[in-house]
């Protein structure tokens, strides 16, 4: 015959003889005409709930029946993690999600969890609702995409600021900026420099997209910059890899931030005047705070936020000094020893055993202030400088003193030897 339940009633007499009138096991089983083992498991059940006799004696029998129920682990919630968080610690190198799903585990030691399989589940559904494409999954520090945004200012003079839009690729940490066109000085200078130290480090890549001015040699398998952009990149260490033509996917966060830009920033100012293109460099300036400390719709934080926590530590220092653009060219060593390009004539001592060879000629724009750079240029010979002068700016201009006329007369002299033996011959 099965075992019959003893009543509410009687479970909490068992309680008020334990606890209030301190008899013992024996006793109570004695009085209650009941067994020894029936009371040491009510008393059990209720000393591993917790409960004591001030707790339950103004309790109804239905309230003592449940919290003197055994609780198994299917009846306990699923501690669901937090899928935001979750999906921003895989953007840092070396996290797995073998690895979160021990973290979630180990720090609910008593709540009921999923196992591994089902938590790659969850998570894959969640990351679904965020966008239906392919997830590209950035590390932290590792790219910055850069691009021209296609809307652009007017200006009172009827020219047109354009606007260039960087963003790292893990936290979508938006700079924008105004330019006068889009030329290399532009991209260079103005742009990729201030969004580094807009950025305050260097991350591993920089992707533009195949622009003329900064692209030598757009290839789908094979691309190369110009002199300029790997001077550049060789002096912030870092690379610069263009997106793949007709691909704009490869820049997903360059593309969405110049949205981003778009309806946040260019909109708001569409009713202002501006006159020149510093104003409407001041102005972007002024709002752009406002896009990168807006918070997210579906992950925690916002960009500013998780550029805080994910990109700021994993970029690479920048070097003291910022670079100054410098143009690049191939020039011919005259017989004399002298080297023509397009800002500088003059004899280079150090070249006479190059004559007749080509050269390399590194020309120096200005610095970021506007002002001429005081940095020499040089002349290379197999990737090693062998004369090095301050900048002519005016064109075709001799680089010797007026005073010495030797030189000036003996080049014309060559020039009119070598005329007349073409005519002789």
């Amino acid at each position: 015959m099965p075992k019959q339940q003893l009543s509410l009633r009687m479970i909490k007499d068992v309680l008020r003889l334990k606890w209030h009138a301190q008899l013992s096991h024996d006793q109570v089983a004695a009085t209650l005409k009941i067994s020894k083992g029936v009371v040491a498991k009510y008393v059990g059940l209720a000393t591993a709930a917790g409960l004591n006799w001030d707790t339950v004696q103004d309790w109804s029998e239905q309230q003592l029946w449940t919290a003197l129920q055994p609780r198994s682990a299917a009846s306990l919630p699923i501690v669901v993690p937090d899928w935001g968080r979750i999906h921003r610690e895989l953007d840092r190198k070396g996290v797995t999600l073998m690895l979160l799903w021990q973290e979630y585990v180990a720090a609910h030691p008593q709540g009921r969890t999923w196992r591994y399989t089902q938590f790659c589940e969850h998570y894959k559904a969640f990351a679904a609702t965020l966008k239906r494409s392919m997830r590209q999954h950035r590390r932290a520090g590792e790219k910055m995409l850069i691009d021209y945004a296609g809307s652009t200012v007017a200006l009172s003079d009827g020219a047109r600021a354009q606007i260039f839009v960087s963003a790292m690729a893990a936290s979508s940490c938006v700079f924008a900026c105004a330019t006068p066109t889009q030329r290399l000085d532009d991209w260079i200078e103005g742009m990729m420099v201030r969004a580094l130290h807009f950025y305050q480090g260097m991350p591993s890549l920089v992707v533009p997209d195949n622009a003329t001015a900064v692209i030598a040699y757009a290839d789908r398998y094979e691309p190369r910059a110009n002199d300029t952009v790997q001077d550049f990149a060789r002096y912030y260490g870092t690379s610069v890899l263009p997106a793949r033509p007709r691909s704009p996917k490869d820049k997903a966060a360059a593309e969405s931030s110049v949205q981003v830009i778009g309806r946040w920033v260019l909109a708001r100012l569409r009713h202002h005047r501006f006159d020149t293109v510093a104003q409407v460099d001041a102005a972007i300036a002024r709002l752009l705070p406002s896009v990168n400390e807006r918070p997210f719709q579906k992950l925690p934080g916002s960009r500013a936020s998780v550029f805080a926590e994910l990109d700021a530590p994993a970029l690479m220092p920048l070097p003291p000094q910022r670079y100054e653009l410098a143009r690049f060219k191939t020039v011919k060593v005259h017989i004399l020893c002298g080297v023509v390009s397009s800002v500088v004539l003059g004899p280079h001592s150090g070249l006479w055993r190059g004559c007749g060879r080509h050269e390399g000629h590194r020309t120096l724009g200005t610095s970021s202030m506007g002002s001429p750079s005081t940095v020499p240029e040089g002349i290379t010979h197999v990737r090693q400088v062998v004369q090095a002068h301050r900048r002519c700016s005016a064109p075709y201009r001799s680089a010797v003193r007026r005073g010495n006329q030797d030189e000036k007369s003996a080049s014309i002299k060559v020039r009119r030897m070598a005329w007349a033996g073409g005519r002789r011959a």
